[in-house]
């Protein structure tokens, strides 16, 4: 409250336009378009990944070496590496690096081609939010100190899911955030609110399955991941509960170096 009454007495620019906010047909478009453009970026970018395991934690450096990424174990449990595990990780790098140079043009193409199609399915899972939710906009509120449209997702009738991943989306509900300035993404959230098939009669996902995206800014116009969480029930052939649950965090991102490109 004493920062709100502090701008309002030095006289600062409202943070939020006088004007009315967009429909949720046009935020959600914009946005759209924005995350396609972030997501062609993201191979340009190394970074760091830290694992949550019910271990402890693994942090990993990601490094694009012609054309695929690398992950190289740096810490457990935030401790840097003992120097001869640093070694020991240092020439396996190294050694990925030789043989990805050595590799034939098929076996390259192979390589590369195996990456773009696991992009392509993590990014379509992500594009179909917007094909299986009903938007409404919620209002308009702050998030890390940003103004963002805050929009609610209620599974849209009809929806007819393009692959098996997305079947679960027929179930969920769940809330987007998009920053009101770039119509980037900032946060995405669903939770599954009743059981959906995705194997035929063999498994199906429970109610309580959720998952939490979240991007912050790297560059002024590219938005990237810095945090994804996960945790799902299934019951495979009516008898059996799997739990899963996974934890991981993105930071330190910088342009890839020359070793990227093939």
């Amino acid at each position: 409250m004493r920062w709100c009454a502090a701008i309002l007495l030095l006289g600062a620019a409202p943070l939020w336009p006088a004007s009315s906010p967009p429909s949720e047909n046009v935020i959600i478009q914009r946005s759209v378009q924005a995350n396609q453009r972030d997501w062609q970026a993201a191979p340009q970018y190394d970074y760091m990944e830290r694992d949550q395991t019910g271990k402890g934690t693994r942090t990993y450096q990601v490094s694009m070496i012609l054309g695929t990424p690398y992950r190289r174990l740096v810490a457990i449990d935030r401790k840097p590496l003992l120097s001869g595990r640093q070694a020991q990780e240092q020439r396996k790098m190294e050694a990925a690096m030789a043989g990805r140079q050595r590799e034939s043009p098929g076996r390259r193409e192979a390589r590369v081609a195996s990456y773009r199609r696991e992009r392509h399915a993590e990014h379509l899972l992500i594009e179909q939010l917007t094909e299986a939710f009903d938007f409404r906009l919620v209002g308009q509120r702050t998030l890390d100190g940003r103004p963002a449209y805050l929009l609610q997702a209620n599974p849209r009738p009809g929806y007819n899911p393009p692959n098996r991943d997305s079947r679960v989306l027929r179930g969920m509900q769940g809330e987007l955030w998009i920053d009101a300035q770039t119509y980037q993404w900032m946060k995405v959230t669903a939770v599954v609110i009743r059981p959906v098939q995705i194997v035929g009669l063999l498994a199906r996902v429970e109610p309580g399955t959720s998952f939490e995206l979240e991007y912050r800014a790297v560059m002024p116009d590219i938005w990237l991941p810095v945090h994804y969480a996960m945790k799902a029930t299934a019951t495979v052939l009516g008898m059996f509960r799997h739990a899963i649950q996974d934890d991981e965090s993105y930071y330190g991102y910088q342009k890839a170096g020359p070793q990227a490109a093939i």
